[in-house]
């Protein structure tokens, strides 16, 4: 990150200030460009002390990702990009399918050109685990990015640039999570539990900021990387956030699973397990039984990180439901001290 300029979309939103915050405490950039399309929440951003640069280092420009043009301008001279723009909310997508469909499917892809015209070297989107066998058109829309982001590799040609993706789960206490809901019914007496054998996996923002920034290392191009982290039970979350409250069952919602995965059985052929997450290989078909893959998957398997890693075996799925790894009520409690965001 040290001289170089970076450009993240949706730079206002949680993962995107985390980030800000995190390559400007321990990088010194060239120049950082905020990308997004509104306005209050980049005035709100210039007036916090965390993020009170110099002009020419901190960059904030109005566009949408929907808008190609706009994005080509305001990638001049970048070097590095996050996509992190999205619309994310299921229910919502669910009601304007098509508004969600041209966010994050063509907005995604006009980030593809944009950094192609533009000259940038390292490309990562953000995913999520609903992407992973999609219920909902959330999910899938984001499942067509991340099929659009790896296999921009595929026809760069004599382009320097590298297109990567990284997945994982609920960001702890994130706008719209279950935390900051559980903290506000709390003052009923009640918290609703859509279903009560409910999982899923947790990261927190400064655990997905720190494994972006790991992956633009790691990263040949092409590849899905999604980090080993653990799951809570949903019954454990309403006793670390209000253990004096009774829980109710008012049923799953439409677009909702029990357990979220992060690879599915069908994924995990193509996957390689490492110490600390696991990397989705890319490859594409030419023909009906020709295979090219982009790089040396042997060499990617024994060099791309310090210690080889190995195919995962035949059955294997990463859900969270039956990941080894849970949280127990003390540690949730901690994690949701130190962790929850308030803006």
């Amino acid at each position: 990150m040290d001289g170089k300029t970076i450009l993240i979309t949706g730079g206002t939103g949680s993962f995107g200030k985390k980030f800000i915050e995190t390559v400007l405490k321990r990088y010194n950039p060239k120049k950082i460009i905020i990308y997004s399309r509104d306005e209050l929440k980049q005035f709100e951003m210039q007036q916090d002390s965390r993020f009170r640069k110099d002009s020419v280092l901190m960059r904030y420009f109005i566009g949408d990702v929907r808008e190609a043009k706009r994005l080509t301008r305001a990638m001049e001279d970048v070097d590095i990009v996050v996509h992190s723009a999205a619309l994310k909310q299921v229910p919502a997508a669910e009601y304007n399918p098509f508004e969600a469909v041209k966010t994050n499917i063509i907005g995604g892809q006009n980030v593809i050109d944009a950094c192609f015209e533009s000259g940038v070297k390292k490309i990562i989107a953000l995913s999520t685990d609903k992407a992973a066998a999609p219920i909902n058109l959330y999910g899938a829309t984001k499942l067509t990015s991340d099929k659009l982001f790896t296999a921009a590799n595929n026809y760069k040609g004599k382009h320097d640039i590298k297109f990567s993706v990284v997945r994982y789960g609920n960001v702890m206490g994130s706008r719209g999570s279950v935390i900051p809901f559980f903290i506000e019914k709390k003052k009923t007496g009640v918290l609703p539990i859509t279903d009560t054998r409910m999982t899923r996996f947790n990261i927190t923002l400064q655990e997905g900021v720190d494994f972006v920034l790991q992956c633009f290392d790691k990263m040949w191009g092409g590849e899905l990387f999604v980090p080993k982290i653990p799951s809570f039970k949903i019954l454990d979350l309403a006793k670390a956030v209000a253990p004096e409250c009774r829980t109710e069952e008012v049923g799953i919602r439409p677009g909702e699973k029990i357990h979220e995965e992060m690879i599915t059985e069908a994924d995990a052929l193509n996957t390689i397990e490492f110490q600390k997450y696991f990397v989705i290989l890319p490859s594409v078909q030419l023909g009906d039984n020709e295979k090219l893959k982009l790089w040396d998957t042997e060499t990617f398997r024994t060099s791309s990180n310090s210690k080889p890693g190995k195919f995962c075996q035949y059955g294997f799925k990463y859900n969270s439901g039956t990941n080894e790894w849970f949280l127990s009520v003390d540690e949730l409690k901690q994690l949701i001290k130190t962790n929850v965001i308030s803006d």
